[in-house]
């Protein structure tokens, strides 16, 4: 037995209207062009599906088993051609991230209460464990977005910039580098240095300064969260190098001094990276446009 969806919508309309006419006038057809449907259908059963000596018309047995696949079946269909049509329109979709930044918390979150407000039907989900592995996942569909500062995309991959950045040296007042107007690479060697839990390539203050200096800081201390490294860089623990927008807190704080890297402050471009085809999805250009703006509204403080 051979059955189409248009069989299940015959089904239900005819249930549902209680006769031919009305139901032919549903369905934008014919009442003939219906009967011939219903006549081949129950050839293809073997058996009637319709009481017709009855008004309004009733389901048979078979029929109404018939019926009860439609219920099921239909309300799916419909359900994912809304989805489809959805997707086209840009409405709904998905919105995983990768981060390469562990102090991109500080601005992402914010752009994504703004996205969630704007794009409700988008899910939306950060995918950290993918950190390190980002571009890779990009490429397997694993993740739709990375956040990144390092500019090398593969083939299909498109690097979208979002904003400049400056890695500012961060230190308790009572440091001795306090009396520094700029940081040096030779300023780190009697320091120890609090960074995040990462390769060094992944840390602007190595990438920057210090590797192209083949210099080492005295001792390097890790913390998961830059309120921890903020925290034990005020007591005089050590000091860092974090993302300017991290300094919109202590800039006014008098337990903290922050200083440029050098007498031409360092600046840095963070990326967006993207699927080629992604790039222009209505939902993913407006989070590409809060991506840009709202870091900018933190590095202002």
């Amino acid at each position: 037995m051979y059955i189409e969806l248009r069989h299940l919508r015959t089904i239900r309309a005819i249930q549902q209207a209680g006769g031919l006419a009305r139901a032919a006038d549903m369905l934008n057809m014919t009442q003939s062009a219906l009967s011939h449907q219903v006549k081949g259908l129950e050839d293809q059963a073997g058996m009637e599906l319709f009481v017709r000596r009855s008004k309004p018309m009733r389901l048979s047995a078979a029929g109404m088993r018939m019926l009860r696949a439609a219920e099921r079946i239909l309300p799916e269909i419909d359900a994912m051609e809304e989805e489809f049509r959805a997707l086209r329109a840009g409405r709904t979709g998905r919105l995983h991230i990768a981060i390469e930044c562990h102090a991109c918390f500080d601005w992402l979150f914010p752009v994504l209460e703004l996205f969630r407000h704007a794009w409700p039907e988008i899910d939306v989900d950060i995918r950290a464990g993918l950190a390190f592995e980002a571009l890779h996942a990009l490429n397997r569909q694993d993740v739709d977005l990375v956040i990144s500062s390092d500019r090398e995309p593969p083939p299909g991959i498109v690097f979208n910039p979002l904003f400049d950045y400056h890695p500012t040296f961060v230190a308790s007042a009572q440091n001795p580098l306090a009396a520094r107007d700029y940081i040096t690479a030779e300023d780190f060697r009697d320091q120890v240095l609090i960074t995040y839990p990462v390769s060094r390539d992944k840390l602007d203050v190595f990438t920057e300064i210090l590797t192209p200096a083949k210099v080492e800081p005295r001792a390097q201390r890790t913390a998961e969260l830059t309120a921890v490294i903020l925290m034990l860089v005020g007591s005089n623990r050590g000091v860092a190098v974090l993302p300017d927008w991290v300094m919109r807190e202590v800039r006014t704080n008098a337990d903290y001094i922050t200083r440029p890297l050098g007498p031409q402050p360092v600046t840095k471009r963070m990326y967006a990276a993207t699927r080629a085809e992604d790039a222009a999805k209505p939902y993913m250009a407006h989070f590409l446009r809060l991506a840009r703006s709202e870091p900018v509204k933190l590095q202002r403080g």
